[in-house]
């Protein structure tokens, strides 16, 4: 009894509003905007990533394997068949939108086995239509567009990472090449230091322990080569896939880093971020259509309305099928509404209402990540230069530390242990060096992905204004979303 006149109650309440669409809850507040970025900004770089970002590097060989990534992915292959799918599904929803008219014809014939048969012959088209009056079919074909829109935004979404992934692939397979051949020249150095080594021991000036050291470093240094080629290996098999190619056979060109350069790029306003990323733009289309169903669930407690007709010819011989007299037609006009269901209808209510605040918490977290990776890019984009610019320091000073003290080791000046001692360090410095330089290049890249890409939204797709923050007063405040026209 409990939930009839629950049921029912809430029905009542339901006939009590309009039918017309209603706008998505604003998710956001001016307190989840900060008024402007604080980690390190380049001085003079270009607000916001260009769309084609990557060729700020110089690489015709990145810039074409990037073009045969978002050609060939098989993630955004996966991606644009969403897309279709969610294209497919809006259609259906809009379907209902319309008529259902159908055609039926038919001949039969009917007798005794000893009487004389009969012949009936029949064309009939039909029609069926719900009127939507409260906008239930509406809000589905809203949800339905939103979900299409998300699935938009999912595919940009995915061609940025592959795009992102594709680069740093490519830096990370040079990088791996220069820190293999630095490996070699210094397993070359080092065996030069061997040598000589070698002749002192034979003339007696240096102990075989001497030569034992220096047998040890050559070892050891080598022994660091084939898991660097093998790194190198798995990281061009790596980006093979990303092209959606086969790994074996595949080649990249470039041995090194040195020709690669650093673009850097510069945020604008926290608030201008929210329209230039696809996730932030997918979580928004998943609200809106949430919403949609929330409108939808609502409008379910009203009558449905149906109208119906049905007309065409009947006739026991065919040549008089289409005779005026053999015309028949009916209409009519059906209401349905639901008096008891078990609390049906205010379940999927309330699952649709919770389904819209589990989004608008959705739509609020990837906002503040989209803070925090801009923030974290930037940081490291300012971190990483100067680590570079510190090892470089290092690098300098140790090629003429080892420099000299092989000079010196050869002239008896200096004993072994400050060769070994500066060779190392040395080595370990020029290896850090490029590891520090790739990491620095792919924050970078990490800048430009936190940054969007260069991607924006449509203004007219936007469904959620953008609060101005409490503290910013450098720029007028984000339009709000053209307001979508009401139906109901």
């Amino acid at each position: 009894m409990n939930m009839f006149l629950r049921s029912t109650s809430v029905a009542v309440l339901a006939l009590a509003t309009t039918g017309c669409a209603t706008a998505p809850p604003v998710a956001l507040d001016p307190q989840h905007i900060p008024a402007a970025f604080t980690s390190p900004i380049v001085a003079g770089a270009d607000v916001w990533p260009k769309q084609a970002w990557w060729k700020g590097f110089a690489s015709d060989e990145l810039d074409d394997l990037i073009v045969q990534a978002r050609q060939n992915n098989l993630d955004l292959a996966a991606a644009s068949a969403r897309v279709l799918q969610a294209s497919a599904r809006a259609g259906i929803s809009e379907a209902d939108l319309f008529p259902s008219i159908g055609l039926n014809g038919d001949a039969s014939r009917r007798g005794a086995k000893h009487g004389k048969g009969t012949n009936s012959f029949g064309l009939n088209a039909s029609a069926s239509y719900e009127i939507d009056f409260w906008g239930r079919i509406r809000a589905n074909v809203r949800s339905s567009l939103e979900t299409l829109k998300s699935a938009r935004y999912a595919k940009q979404l995915v061609a940025l990472t592959v795009t992102a992934d594709t680069a740093n692939s490519y830096l990370a397979v040079l990088a791996l090449r220069e820190r293999v051949d630095i490996a070699q020249k210094n397993v070359a150095a080092a065996k030069r230091i061997l040598k000589i080594t070698d002749a002192k021991v034979t003339n007696g000036v240096s102990s075989r322990l001497d030569l034992a050291q220096q047998t040890a470093l050559v070892a050891g240094q080598e022994a660091t080569i084939p898991a660097l080629k093998q790194q190198e290996r798995e990281t061009r098999y790596a980006l093979a896939i990303l092209l959606g190619k086969i790994p074996e056979g595949f080649h990249v060109k470039a041995e090194n880093l040195a020709d690669i350069k650093s673009p850097v790029v510069a945020p604008g306003l926290p608030s201008e971020l929210l329209r230039r990323r696809p996730d932030v733009a997918q979580a928004e289309a998943q609200l809106a259509a949430a919403h949609a169903n929330v409108d939808a669930a609502r409008a379910a407690f009203f009558p449905s309305i149906n109208l119906t007709g049905s007309g065409g010819y009947a006739s026991t011989a065919l040549n008089t099928l289409f005779n005026p007299y053999s015309l028949g037609y009916s209409i009519g006009a059906s209401l349905f509404q639901t008096i008891f269901d078990g609390g049906r209808l205010s379940s999927q209510s309330d699952l649709a209402h919770a389904q819209q605040e589990e989004l608008i918490a959705n739509y609020r977290s990837t906002v503040l990540n989209a803070f925090a990776d801009v923030e974290s890019a930037l940081g490291q984009v300012s971190s990483l230069a100067e680590q570079q610019r510190l090892i470089q320091i290092q690098v300098d000073n140790a090629q003429e530390a080892f420099r000299i003290s092989e000079i010196q080791y050869r002239e008896g000046v200096t004993d072994l242990l400050s060769v070994l001692q500066s060779q190392q360090t040395l080595f370990n410095a020029q290896d850090r060096l490029v590891q520090i330089r790739l990491a620095r290049i792919q924050a970078d890249i990490g800048l430009y992905r936190a940054l969007g890409g260069g991607w924006s939204e449509d203004p007219d797709d936007a469904t959620q204004p953008i609060p101005v923050a409490a503290h910013a007063t450098s720029t007028a405040p984000a339009p709000a979303p053209k307001e979508k026209p009401s139906h109901g």
